[in-house]
């Protein structure tokens, strides 16, 4: 397997000021004038940068004027069959799902049915049960788990967390609680928590009387069109399915047996990690991002108004940054006057980014199948947005 897979190559509420052969996608699509020298230039660099790694395969795409312009994809989906890697090709997105679920709740928002300061034992009073509640402060927020600044526990204590299908992920998640502890005091500092987003994930399941996934599948894969976008995989996504591969170290063992065991369910992370998606699909959610997309998914004022404001913008030393920052459901970075947003994702066998500057409409996803591999997708989303940007 070793040998196909190298042949196939934080909580002060802060504002940022949020002012191959190359292909095209869709078919007959062309990629603005100003963009296609840096494309082109962009296109030679990742030829090398995956010539020098080879393993497994990724897929990208640049979103620009609300359509997918260019595509590029490398490898392999699946070493043993040496199957290609497309644009339709599905990948795990990993913590990506979290845009999913912050989305889902300003929905639920803007539909009346929750608000973002309800306290999250309002919907899931069974947190009463986690542990090292720090005493004498109001009770967690929606905005506070939404915005990784409830002081949740990145993971839970319990026995198995990632074990279990789709169909029973709040079985499990309730399971977890009573291993689940407070780090820090509710509103005082930034902490990414895995196990406080499932938990607004079945907050809102209860607050609007419908299964997560199937509520997230109506209210915006299919309006936006992204068919093959799912919580878990039927027979036609695991048709053209990437299968996922882990490395230990630079010449280390590649194995896939994780991604694999997950393809069956993914324990208690589904509303913040479980959806797999396509380059072509993702581009369509990007698109929406900003603002490109004419789907009713959410009024455009709500959209506009939460991509303006970060909640956290903390440093891993807890101290105050005006860098970086979380807002509802997405990730923020300043680099000089320009403010790139959107989420990463990694899981088992899986590395996923999609970022955007709404400034410019510009957007990227990258999705990879191998952890652990030299070219990776964060890194390489955003440079190749920094260089897109910089034409405008």
């Amino acid at each position: 397997m070793i040998d196909g897979l190298r042949a196939s190559r934080r909580a002060a509420v802060v504002t940022l000021f949020l002012c191959g052969a190359l292909s095209l996608a869709p078919a007959g699509a062309q990629a603005p004038a100003p963009l296609q020298a840096v494309l082109a230039d962009l296109d030679r660099q990742l030829t090398a940068d995956f010539a020098a790694d080879g393993t497994a395969g990724v897929a990208l795409g640049v979103v620009a004027e609300g359509r997918l312009v260019w595509t590029r994809n490398f490898g392999v989906a699946d070493a043993e069959t040496r199957r290609p890697v497309t644009s339709d090709t599905a990948f795990r997105i990993g913590s990506i799902t979290k845009q999913f679920t912050a989305l889902a709740l300003l929905q639920a928002v803007e539909d009346g049915r929750m608000r973002l300061t309800d306290p999250l034992e309002k919907y899931v009073p069974e947190i009463r049960q986690m542990k090292h509640v720090p005493a004498g402060t109001p009770p967690v927020t929606l905005l506070q788990v939404a915005t990784m600044t409830a002081g949740i526990a990145r993971e839970p204590e319990c026995e198995a967390p990632l074990d279990g299908p789709v169909s029973r992920w709040t079985v499990k998640l309730l399971s977890c609680l009573p291993g689940t502890g407070y780090v820090n005091e509710p509103g005082t500092e930034y902490l990414y928590s895995n196990i406080g987003y499932a938990l607004l994930g079945l907050a809102i399941e209860r607050a609007v009387g419908r299964p997560f996934t199937e509520y997230v599948t109506e209210r915006t894969f299919k309006p936006l069109g992204m068919t093959r976008t799912a919580f878990e995989p039927d027979a036609t996504l695991r048709r053209d399915l990437a299968r996922g591969y882990s490395r230990r170290g630079r010449e280390g063992p590649v194995s896939s047996a994780v991604a694999d065991r997950e393809l069956d369910g993914r324990g208690y992370k589904v509303p913040n990690g479980a959806i797999l998606s396509t380059v072509n699909d993702l581009a369509k959610f990007v698109a929406w991002e900003l603002g490109q997309a004419p789907a009713a998914v959410l009024k455009r004022e709500t959209q506009d108004a939460n991509y303006r404001r970060v909640y956290s913008a903390t440093n891993a030393r807890g101290e105050l940054t005006l860098t970086s920052g979380y807002g509802i459901g997405f990730q923020a970075q300043r680099r000089g006057e320009v403010v790139i947003l959107g989420h990463g994702g990694s899981t088992a066998g899986y590395l996923a980014s999609a970022l955007f500057h709404r400034a410019s409409g510009l957007g990227v996803v990258v999705l990879r199948n191998c952890d652990g591999c030299g070219l990776t997708p964060g890194s390489t989303a955003s440079r190749i947005l920094d260089r897109l940007v910089s034409t405008q």
